[in-house]
């Protein structure tokens, strides 16, 4: 089958796709959490003692009571096989980014030979998967192939369905033998008791009596592209890389600004429909969904939770994302960079922090000056921000995430702060001497006498900071689409705790000194803004302009994942980790391998394919085009007509280009080495991205002067307009 007829099948089957319809019997808030073992169910379950201690856990952050595993174990096992589990699964959350999981059956034989349902508190609280099949940066070789996982009781288990069967999931840590943590949810756990402990110490300071853990909030906004499965199946670099290799720009791409909060197509909706439904299921409070910039681009976004639960529902919410767009003919892309020349895909952390007793310490109230304690919380992310911007940048760094830092619809490698007019008023005044008064929220006079008066914030918004101040929180914009939000969260609890811990440390000896708790806290901020103040931005951060701005102000710009992943080694970085307990050395050292082996295999990958593809592909069809054009010049000599033909000289030109960039590629490819994996980073860097970048270019080139019917790939045109 020719390329041109792969296509025209596609598409045909996409104009003759029929939208599958999904169960609206139920109303979906009755289906909210029907396949989580949550607390309601809990306490309907358990004996009213085991009931408090596991909430105790929850709640608090008590030490667990490893005396009620039975019991819980038993209730569990009654009720997932009441929901139709056979099996049961450690889910854990190893160093790929992904997630992992081993079934094992209830069913144990006995001695007459009977199976009987069986799962003990021993099996609940611990299992033993392969610790060395998984990136782990040297801490387990292959020899040592023991390791844990251990129950998360601060995750609730859940329900996985399959229309054959279905399984209990139960959210787990995993560690080595040796205790080192081989995963992205025991330094989540680790960083938010560390954030707590000191927010808890700080609450005191300013006379709370009734402190309870401080709990660090996260609502990921997840975007993401869908395409027709058929044409992602007709692109070997979308199945081997997740992104096109490949691919000349759309005549109409996103220029008319017309995709962004447009009308969602029919099909697209449906999709959502199903996807909220799924998830509600689930427990995950899925709550916004609306077309993003990028054509055949969307987005979805949850309300806030606990950012240990957000991070284990932000891992089921991709996986179940890419089995229900399956259902209607689709596949859900989630590269951060998936088509070139368009909009790529981020995933905007917004967090906050609190607890039940003093709500959201984030929340400035109508008179931020007035309020120190919220003052002296965002001055903690002030200094922390400032002082660990390369940790922020390290934890986001990635292959993927590379193709979208520093374009213009992510935030640029450079970590600043937008605090807002209000606030960065507020502060200035803090720096000369005391904030006195804020400025007020206005009044939109429309126009229109039926239409309301609408209030206007004192502060705007900007989308080109990293790190920006969104009214009662912050949104790290940096984050990639495809990556866990452990990372992004461990290190923003760890700035915290570290921030929290200095400000509750200079305000406990200046009043030991005698200072009133007022102006030591005076004192304190002043300080931080006169030492941090650097990292505050409100400007562009697409405007080049900033880049040299950043630079004099001391300001890092980490452009690539080689430049970023080495400044988890920073000093400040392990000081800070190893205080907390939070990693050890050894353990971000190991990290930091892992990133780099990740990133010069993943561009490994992608020139193989890409060298596969240019030879496999792109160059018989325009060696054929080349060939039937080379037909009509002799036949029109042969004729007696002489006429030039800049088709086929352009096609030359550009073929020729093609070949000598794929015969560079090659050689980089059968050359590629390192004495370490940072050194596989760099010569992937160097050498493999500039040869694949050339092989593009030149076949993009042709892609605008093959005949369309002799083209072989989906083109950017098709991909992202037909659904």
């Amino acid at each position: 089958m020719s390329g041109s007829q792969s296509r025209r099948q596609a598409i045909n089957a996409v104009i003759g796709h029929s939208t599958p319809h999904c169960d609206t019997d139920t109303y979906i808030a009755d289906m909210f959490g029907e396949l989580v073992f949550s607390p309601s169910v809990m306490k309907a379950r358990l004996p009213k003692t085991v009931y408090k201690k596991i909430m105790a856990t929850i709640d608090n952050g008590a030490p667990l009571d490893p005396t009620v595993a039975d019991v819980v174990a038993s209730a569990m096992k009654d009720w997932a096989i009441e929901k139709g589990a056979s099996h049961y699964a450690h889910v854990f959350y190893p160093l790929t980014g992904f997630t992992a999981e081993k079934h094992d059956s209830f069913l144990e034989p006995d001695a007459s030979g009977l199976s009987l349902a069986e799962f003990q508190g021993k099996t609940l609280l611990q299992g033993e998967p392969d610790a060395s099949s998984f990136p782990n940066g040297g801490l387990r070789g292959t020899f040592e192939a023991r390791g844990y996982t251990g129950w998360d009781a601060t995750s609730p288990a859940y329900i996985l369905e399959n229309p054959n069967g279905n399984t209990l999931c139960i959210p787990t840590i995993f560690i080595s033998w040796t205790g080192e943590a081989l995963d992205k949810k025991t330094p989540l756990l680790r960083s938010q008791q560390a954030m707590s402990k000191q927010a808890m110490r700080l609450l005191k300071l300013f006379g709370h009596t009734d402190v309870d853990t401080v709990v660090s909030y996260a609502g990921a906004e997840q975007e993401y592209f869908l395409i027709d499965e058929n044409f992602y199946y007709a692109r070997p670099d979308l199945m081997t890389s997740g992104r096109t290799l490949f691919g000349a720009p759309p005549s109409k791409g996103q220029e008319f600004d017309d995709h962004y909060f447009g009308a969602i197509p029919d099909r697209v909706l449906a999709f959502m429909i199903e996807l909220d439904r799924e998830l509600f299921k689930q427990g995950i409070p899925a709550k916004t969904r609306h077309n993003e910039v990028a054509p055949g681009q969307f987005e979805l976004a949850p309300v806030f939770e606990r950012s240990v639960i957000a991070h284990d529902h932000q891992q089921l919410m991709m996986t179940t994302m890419k089995k229900v767009a399956e259902r209607y003919g689709m596949i859900c892309l989630l590269h951060e960079k998936p088509f070139a020349g368009v909009n790529g895909s981020g995933k905007h952390v917004n967090f906050s922090l609190g607890n039940s007793h003093q709500g959201n310490l984030l929340n400035p109230g109508d008179t931020p000056h007035d309020n120190m304690q919220f003052l002296v919380f965002c001055g903690a992310i002030i200094r922390g921000v400032h002082k660990f911007g390369g940790l922020l940048r390290a934890v986001v760094a990635s292959a993927s995430n590379d193709h979208r830092l520093g374009a213009n619809e992510a935030p640029p490698a450079i970590i600043s702060i937008f605090l807002g007019s209000q606030l960065m008023d507020v502060f200035d005044q803090i720096a000369k001497g005391g904030a006195t008064a804020s400025k007020e929220a206005g009044v939109l006079e429309l126009g229109v006498d039926t239409l309301p008066p609408l209030k206007a914030d004192p502060g705007d918004r900007n989308r080109t900071s990293p790190f920006a101040f969104t009214g009662n929180r912050f949104e790290y914009r940096a984050p990639g689409s495809n990556q866990s939000i452990s990372d992004p969260m461990v290190a923003i609890n760890v700035l915290l705790a570290d921030s929290i811990d200095h400000i509750a440390t200079e305000l406990e000896k200046l009043t030991a000194d005698g200072t009133t708790f007022a102006d030591a806290c005076q004192q304190v901020l002043q300080e931080i803004i006169t030492e941090h103040g650097a990292v505050i931005f409100n400007g562009d951060g697409y405007a080049d302009v900033w880049q040299d701005e950043a630079r004099s102000r001391g300001l890092k710009n980490l452009r690539t994942t080689v430049d970023a992943v080495t400044e988890l080694g920073d000093a400040d970085v392990v000081t800070a980790f190893e205080k907390y307990g939070v990693l050890s050395a050894r353990e971000l050292e190991a990290r930091e391998d892992v990133i780099f082996e990740q990133y010069a295999l993943t561009i490994l990958v992608e020139a193989k394919e890409t060298a596969e593809i240019a030879k496999t592909m792109i160059l018989p069809a325009t060696f054929r085009y080349q060939g039937e054009l080379s037909g009509v010049s002799a036949n029109l000599k042969a004729a007696g007509i002489e006429s030039a033909n800049p088709v086929l000289e352009e096609i030359t030109a550009h073929l020729a280009e093609l070949l000598s960039s794929l015969t560079t590629l090659e050689e980089g490819i059968k050359n590629f080495h390192g004495d370490s994996e940072y050194d596989e980073s760099k010569y992937a860097l160097d050498t493999l991205i500039p040869a694949m970048l050339e092989v593009r270019a030149a076949a993009d080139a042709l892609e605008g002067l093959v005949a369309d019917d002799l083209w072989p790939l989906p083109t950017y045109n098709e991909m992202l307009t037909i659904l």
